[in-house]
């Protein structure tokens, strides 16, 4: 998608500061962090959410949540644990359609649900 802010970050046309990367995920950091740790993991493919990636190809989602498992074991965020939230269309605060999970931690959040 030619105008996707994540799809240009993913090509290198927009800086970031990533985190991690393998062949089909890329994770870098929020530019405005809710927490210590927020980091943004994306599927390499373009989805505009994650519905839309998981009718496409589910096994995509596998390769978020893998990256995302392989990323807080090396930062030993599995120690303290951690949160991974998805926003999906504008009532629910999503602002990039790009498929993109958020990753927060390295900080005691506050309560969300049970």
């Amino acid at each position: 998608m030619e105008d996707c802010l994540f799809c240009k970050i993913h090509k290198g046309e927009i800086p970031s500061t990533r985190v991690y990367e393998d062949e089909n995920v890329i994770a870098f950091r929020d530019l405005y962090p809710q927490a210590k740790e927020h980091i943004l993991f994306i599927h390499k493919r373009h989805t505009k959410n994650v519905n839309e990636l998981v009718a496409t190809d589910p096994s995509e989602l596998s390769d978020v949540f893998l990256a995302i498992k392989k990323y807080t074991e090396d930062s030993k965020l599995t120690e303290t644990g951690f949160r991974v939230v998805t926003n999906f269309g504008p009532d629910g605060g999503q602002t990039v359609f790009h498929t993109h999970f958020h990753l927060l931690g390295g900080q005691k959040l506050k309560g969300f649900g049970a």
